[in-house]
């Protein structure tokens, strides 16, 4: 069973046992992504996804791991690494797990949590219209969003995202 993943750059040939991660598409970019994961008898091996890296998380709750490249979304069991299912070209670009386990995903404009597929994503409210988000971290159970309000983008906000209630607040103005 895999308990980490990390992203790194590209290992020297040898380093670790590699697998490929490759959809058939005839949208391909030249980039590459490389996952190191550390199985719990703590051997290590890499995984190299089509695409360039933007971010990964893996739940323990859903026993996977999502790994957002500029390519796909994929989403590994977290017991064998094997591919359960993947979202060609998607329009993320933020990913995160809450401390609860459930995966969190947003595009510029909206933040959604990813239930038991990857198709199947529930839009979380926020009390305005956003654009340019960025997820900026865990604190306890609250996640911290920054961004512009959509169509005025002089005003940048600072909300949270409480993991429990799936509830966005705003929290500040800068």
């Amino acid at each position: 069973m895999i308990i980490e993943a990390e992203i790194i750059h590209q290992p020297y040939s040898g380093t670790f046992e590699e697998k490929i991660y490759d959809v058939q598409s005839p949208w391909k970019s030249k980039d590459w992504t490389w996952v190191k994961f550390t199985n719990e008898d703590y051997t290590q091996w890499c995984g190299t996804f089509r695409g360039s890296s933007k971010n990964i998380a893996l739940s323990k709750k859903h026993s996977s791991i999502l790994i957002l490249t500029s390519d796909c979304l994929f989403k590994l069991d977290i017991k064998n690494g094997n591919i359960l299912e993947y979202e060609e070209q998607p329009l993320y670009t933020n990913l995160t797990v809450t401390p609860l386990g459930d995966y969190i995903v947003s595009d510029n404009y909206d933040v959604q949590l990813i239930q038991s597929s990857l198709l199947n994503e529930m839009l979380i409210k926020s009390p305005l219209k956003m654009d340019n988000i960025v997820f900026k971290g865990w604190l306890d159970d609250k996640l911290h969003i920054s961004c512009n309000e959509f169509q005025n983008w002089s005003e940048h906000v600072e909300l949270q995202l409480n993991c429990i209630t799936l509830s966005i607040t705003r929290i500040d103005r800068l």
